[in-house]
């Protein structure tokens, strides 16, 4: 068929639309307001284009029926003109034009109206309809004057009015090099868009045009030659997809899109108004398009199978390139004339669509492996694919099977430099790969993209901080994790054969619980193909490893021998790593790999590698959602706490009397309860108490939620502001039980109001929305002495670590102290000596080589450590 479409002038062959949306620019281009002349009165159309080089081919102007159009009069011009009564405006304030409006005439009114051409080329064409006024709902007046040049041949709606209005009239003055053919006699041989300044002055010589102006919009080009595409009525061959258009848009009900908008969305969207695909390609490389004709009978066969086109050409076929079937010609018994093949050859993406069944040969080959995988499980590509394999693929799968060529896909974004723009040798925006990956390692950069907006389906600018964040918060995290295990596991030689324990430790069966929940969440989220899920759920349970499991469980590490507690606490740290390892194969390949590999020196490995693993699935009766929140909680009062701490500006090695753990729900403070020994030691708690009584230290206070309530409630949302302020106490705890209350007659949930805490007067309170804390504030003599005993073990540690002693090592100590210093020794001296592997601790003067002399506040200490 014949239809305007997108044109390559630089290789002179059409291009699909989808191809034609690929690579759009912001251009600067005439934008000019020209005036034809009624043929039966001293009155103009004023015609408003960006495209002067269509002029010549202009057949036809449209206007919208219920438009008003105004008749006025140029006083400076002493012209008369017909322009969208609301343009007037723009021309008289913008344009500064002076106007007088002498009458009012509708749309539908001037149709029919004829008109003379503005060049003489194609002027005989007026005895079969052109130059006339038609109609059509698609003029609008946002912009130009509200009347549309019509050039059949270079646009798509106009060619389509043309037809509508049963107007078979035609002038395509363009070659395939985009040069004005010899018709176009000022112009001819000209590249269109060179010829726009040309023809602008035409006009202005000739008194036709009125005004001048430049926009800036946006234009697509030709993405492989970088040069202006234009639209142009071609003969070509389509795949008539508007006729499968509701088979096409079944199929993309039963893709499961990953990020989901895209699906009814940016590919919706776009399958609801597919058009026609152009399919041929006036080039010479590329696949024959498999059509003979006769040019005598007119009649075509497409050619079906290499056997097919044997059996007609009675030619053996060993190779289907354009030089070896171009020759190829045939007769037909009792059918004149001979068949040849056209010239043109297949669109690329069609065989980009057609790969499902191409690359099996299907259906000549291999039918019970294609049916096998067909559907395909899962494809991933750009966002711009959308427009183009993810398309090619839907329409031909539907047009043949009724069905999608795929059953899921992850859509990614744009990788963009971090100044916004396209990564850029020449601008050298970007770190080479290469060099990233040495310095970050191929896991951090892999966490970094998977964790980022691309498997979003946005736009991600690059960053190599991004990167390096990835080691910081993920990788060296758990590596550390891994070589604390590592270190205290051979010191002891505990091997899981002959140590396994499966103990009672309260974290113990919460960091293996968290371990399940962790492997379920990848799991849930790697079958619905959410990528992006998976890092923060990393990043959470390796926060829960070594900031929280390994640190409140060290002391069970030192302890003397293996016992059974110890060998418990071995045993969940190598199971956790271990199947951690397992869990993260897919992400983190190399680390994975590392860590397993030095895991198997405690316990034989079951594969040579971690990828060969059977991938972790989650042991359910492993899994206490009830103990995971009272951790939750317990981690929350710790954090809270600290903050209480650095509010009076006590340090955590300084003891406190008493914490109140405030919480409405007895059973949820009962919970916390079992955990009550890690609460005291990680802020140095002598005693923690209990209430439900949470108003006695705490007050609500609520404001709405804005960005909810704006749309629920849209110009009374400020009169709701005040109500919601000051809710009592009472009302703002039905919220927080989720109930709905009512205010003013509407309906309110705690979706719609956010409920603060903060601390009453008098109290030392502290509060999120899970848990509320109250803190005894008061330091007494020896709550401070205590203090100073935990910061003296704190620099003998240091100077442990100074001088490369192992963990286990004994040591014996001379020191020299500040009198509260010397007190809080003698005073804390078997702690002292407990925490720090110290056999003896004598006062004296410590040799000025080998000592090692600390600040602590206003007081000093003064160390020498020998090895017992």
């Amino acid at each position: 068929g014949v239809k305007v479409v997108p044109f390559s002038t630089a290789f002179g062959t059409v291009l699909s639309n989808f191809e034609a949306t690929s690579n759009y620019k912001d251009v600067q281009d005439p934008a000019i307001t020209i005036f034809y002349k009624l043929s039966d009165e001293d009155t103009y159309l004023a015609i408003w284009t960006t495209t002067p080089w269509t002029l010549p081919s202009n057949l036809a102007i449209c206007v919208g029926e219920d438009i008003v159009y105004t008749k006025v009069k140029d006083e400076t011009y002493n012209v008369n003109f017909l322009i969208a009564k609301d343009r007037l405006g723009h021309y008289q304030k913008i344009r500064k034009k002076k106007l007088q409006v002498i009458s009012e005439i509708m749309g539908r009114d001037l149709k029919g109206k004829r008109y003379e051409p503005l060049f003489p080329y194609f002027k005989h064409l007026k005895k079969d309809g052109a130059f006339q006024v038609v109609c059509d709902s698609y003029v609008t007046t946002s912009d130009g004057t509200g009347l549309v040049h019509t050039a059949p041949d270079f646009g798509e709606d106009d060619n389509r009015v043309m037809k509508e209005h049963n107007l078979h009239v035609h002038a395509c003055p363009v070659d395939d090099h985009g040069k004005f053919t010899d018709e176009v006699t000022d112009f001819k041989g000209m590249y269109v868009k060179d010829a726009d300044k040309l023809i602008i002055k035409w006009l202005k010589d000739n008194n036709l045009l009125y005004d001048q102006d430049t926009v800036v919009h946006s234009y697509p080009f030709c993405e492989r030659s970088d040069t202006p595409l234009i639209y142009k009525a071609i003969p070509s061959w389509y795949v008539n997809v508007e006729s499968i258009k509701d088979k096409v848009i079944n199929a993309n009900k039963e893709i499961l899109w990953v990020p989901g908008h895209i699906k009814d969305g940016r590919f919706g969207k776009w399958l609801e108004g597919a058009k026609d695909w152009a399919i041929s390609r006036n080039r010479i490389w590329g696949t024959p398009l498999p059509i003979w004709k006769n040019e005598t009978s007119e009649k075509y066969i497409c050619i079906g199978s290499i056997a097919e086109l044997e059996k007609y050409s009675k030619t053996k076929i060993n190779d289907l390139h354009r030089e070896n079937v171009d020759p190829l010609e045939f007769s037909i018994e009792g059918e004149k004339g001979v068949y040849r093949r056209i010239p043109e050859v297949l669109d690329c993406w069609f065989e980009s669509g057609s790969m499902p069944y191409a690359q099996l040969h299907y259906p000549f080959e291999n039918k019970a492996i294609f049916e096998a995988g067909f559907p395909a499980e899962f494809i991933a590509e750009g966002l711009d694919q959308t427009r183009g394999w993810f398309y090619t693929l839907t329409v031909l799968s539907a047009a043949l099977y009724n069905k999608p060529a795929f059953k899921n896909v992850i859509v990614n974004g744009i990788v963009m430099a971090e100044d916004g723009k396209k990564m850029s040798k020449s601008l050298k925006n970007y770190t080479a790969p290469d060099l990233l990956m040495e310095e970050f390692g191929a896991d951090a950069l892999r966490l970094y993209l998977i964790n980022s907006g691309l498997v979003r389906a946005e736009e991600q600018r690059f960053s190599d901080a991004g990167v390096k964040d990835m080691v910081r918060r993920a990788l060296l995290p758990w590596y550390n994790s891994f070589k604390f295990f590592h270190t205290y596991a051979n010191v002891d030689q505990w091997k899981y054969q002959k140590h396994f324990k499966s103990g009672n430790n309260i974290t113990d069966k919460w960091i293996l619980s968290n371990l399940q929940t962790l492997k379920k969440n990848i799991s849930k989220e790697m079958e619905i193909y959410r990528l992006y899920n998976v890092v923060p759920a990393l990043f959470n349970f390796i926060e829960d490893l070594t900031n929280w499991y390994i640190r409140l469980n060290r002391s069970r590490f030192w302890g003397e021998g293996l016992t059974d507690d110890k060998c418990a606490c071995y045993s969940t740290l190598y199971t956790t790593l271990k199947e951690l390892s397992l869990a993260m194969a897919p992400f983190a390949p190399f680390l994975s790999e590392y860590i397993y590999q030095e895991l198997g020196k405690f316990s034989p490995n079951k594969e040579e590698s971690v990828h060969l693993e059977t991938y972790p699935v989650e042991d359910e009766k492993l899994i206490k959602p009830g103990l995971e929140d009272a951790v939750s909680r317990m981690q929350q009062i710790i954090l809270l706490g600290r903050q209480k701490r650095n509010q009076i500006q006590v340090k955590v090695k300084t003891p406190l009397k008493r914490l109140t753990i405030l919480h409405k729900d007895q059973a949820t403070l009962n919970e916390i309860k079992k955990l009550e020994d890690y609460i005291k030691v990680e802020l140095n708690i002598k005693e923690i108490q209990y209430s439900t009584k949470e108003s006695d230290y705490i007050n609500l206070f609520a404001k709405p939620n804005s960005p909810v309530l704006g749309k629920k409630l849209g110009k009374r949302f400020a009169e709701f502001r005040q109500k919601i302020e000051t809710l009592p106490a009472d009302i703002l705890t039905q919220l927080e039980a989720g109930n709905t209350v009512n205010i003013a007659g509407e309906d309110f949930t705690q979706e719609d109001v956010l409920i603060f805490r903060e601390a009453k007067p008098g109290t030392q309170a502290l509060s999120n929305r899970s848990i509320s804390i109250d803190m005894d504030c008061q330091l007494s003599e020896e709550l401070i002495s205590e203090g100073l005993a935990r910061e003296i073990v704190n620099r003998i540690q240091k100077t442990r670590k100074e001088i490369n002693l192992n963990v286990s090592d004994r040591i014996k100590i001379i020191y020299d102290a500040s009198s509260d210093v010397e007190k809080a020794i003698i005073h804390h001296k078997d702690h002292i000596s407990k925490e720090t592997l110290t056999v003896s601790l004598t006062k004296g003067s410590p040799s000025n080589k080998n000592s090692f002399h600390y600040d602590i506040d206003s007081d000093f200490l003064k160390i020498e450590i020998i090895k017992a």
